[in-house]
């Protein structure tokens, strides 16, 4: 009987940039993405993230409930979790 272990996936994320290939990244990775853009941006932060003093609560927070950010008219950075397996 095969090891289920044998069968785990790695998470990772796809994250899609303009003007930039698409790049698997681990999800610590993508956190601090999220937190360098976010750091430039508390100015002009969504709405829901209005509500954490926190910049890494923030981008946990939005990588955990979305999978887009608003960058600029017309630009967005996107994420989507998947699944790589051994």
């Amino acid at each position: 009987m095969p090891n289920p272990l044998m069968y785990q996936a790695d998470e990772a994320y796809v994250l899609l940039e303009p003007d930039q290939p698409e790049q698997f990244v681990t999800p610590a990775e993508l956190l601090e993405k999220l937190k360098l853009i976010l750091s430039d941006r508390q100015d002009d932060l969504p709405q829901d993230l209005q509500r954490f003093t926190d910049l890494t609560a923030q981008a946990k927070h939005l990588m955990e409930t979305s999978c887009e950010l608003d960058m600029e008219p017309g630009q967005f950075l996107q994420w989507y979790v998947v699944r790589l397996e051994k």
